[in-house]
């Protein structure tokens, strides 16, 4: 059994939601196409040569090309191997991308569909799930730069998006537990049932094994795709609303640039999340109780709050290059409480360093602004 989200917007697509949705692909696809490149990092080897073979019986001409794991496949060297795979394959607009693999192989491929010939299909096929409720879902694709992550990048909606939970069994718990800061963020933002629902399933949520047959996992996924695809289906280029989906991620994507995308994204985000937490709460904007919230929900699943207290130059540094900057105007999504996010624009120099003492750990916080 299956459900199935609709992302609304100029170019609307079905996410689908369920176990064992390979056989779904070819109606993804759609009418016309005849060559299908699937891309997938070298772990997925063996699910790419079976989705290979399946393309290949539905009647469409099916390759397979292995990029790095993580990070290190969103680079423009990458990009240019996969470009030159499909011009030797000869793939013209009416071809497709199906990517098949985490986020970074999502983001990957959806880059590469968007840039060759100025754009073909992609299908994203999320295998973890990080992917499955933030980067396979929005047409947001990217690759990095040494200068920041996903500076390079398209807005290109999927034709369709898989989210086969099946495949979440094998996932490491780390992994699995990371991608539940998503999760979590798709609740503080717009959806209080999903906080309920992980507060009342803490010990299964540890557990990808149990928790990825589960209709808690389901129903959890189904509402965070569902928060995006509102989101994304009225602002697909972040013009405005959908920058709430980026809660967390300033200061998240910061660490993941200093620590040189050796943080689990998720892992990033939790702490970010609880930065603009303190950082609203110090503004005089949210309670104590919804900054706790975050401290104790994040913590329960085992992600970090916390983060070393002796980078915060290079902190800054990073979150001037951040997408949401304008000029020199540093931009946050905080909370005004669960469900009412806005932005702070600008913030005190003080109570920036002030929220950042209050999720340092080790090393003495700042003592004093740092000029921003």
């Amino acid at each position: 059994m299956s459900t199935t989200v609709r992302v609304h917007g100029d170019q609307p697509y079905d996410v689908v939601i369920g176990r064992h949705l390979l056989g779904e692909l070819p109606a993804l696809l759609g009418e016309g196409v005849r060559r299908v490149l699937v891309v997938h990092p070298a772990a997925l080897a063996t699910s790419a040569e079976a989705v290979r073979e399946d393309l290949l019986a539905a009647g469409f001409e099916a390759f397979v090309a292995e990029v790095p794991d993580a990070e290190a496949a969103k680079t423009a060297q990458v990009a240019a191997f996969l470009w030159g795979v499909l011009g030797q394959a000869d793939f013209t607009r009416s071809d497709a991308v199906v990517a098949l693999g985490g986020g970074a192989t999502t983001d990957l491929g959806g880059f590469v569909a968007a840039t060759w010939l100025r754009g073909i299909r992609v299908v994203q096929v999320p295998t973890t799930l990080l992917a499955m409720v933030d980067a396979a879902v929005g047409g947001k694709t990217g690759i990095n730069t040494a200068e920041g992550k996903n500076l390079v990048g398209a807005f290109h909606p999927p034709a369709g998006v898989l989210c086969d939970l099946a495949a979440l069994e094998s996932l490491p718990p780390h992994d699995f537990v990371a991608g539940l800061a998503e999760v979590v963020k798709c609740g503080f933002i717009a959806d209080p049932r999903i906080l309920e629902l992980v507060e009342a399933n803490t010990e299964l949520l540890r557990d990808p094994v149990a928790a990825s047959s589960s209709p808690v996992l389901a129903e959890l996924v189904e509402r965070a795709v569902a928060v995006k695809a509102r989101v994304v289906g009225e602002d697909l280029k972040e013009a405005g609303l959908r920058e709430i989906l980026n809660y967390g991620h300033t200061f998240g994507h910061a660490i993941e640039q200093v620590e040189r995308y050796q943080w689990r994204h998720g892992a990033a985000v939790s702490v970010g999340m609880v930065f603009v937490a303190e950082l609203a709460r110090l503004a005089g904007r949210l309670s104590d109780d919804v900054v706790e919230r975050h401290r104790a929900i994040l913590t329960s699943l085992g992600l970090p709050v916390s983060y070393r207290g002796d980078r915060w130059d290079r902190l800054v540094a990073a979150m001037r290059r951040d997408k949401k900057t304008r000029g020199d105007l540093l931009r946050f999504v905080v909370l005004e409480d669960v469900g009412r996010p806005v932005r702070l624009e600008g913030p005190d120099p003080t109570l920036l360093a002030a929220a950042y003492a209050e999720v340092s750990e080790g090393a003495p916080a700042p003592s004093r602004a740092v000029s921003l």
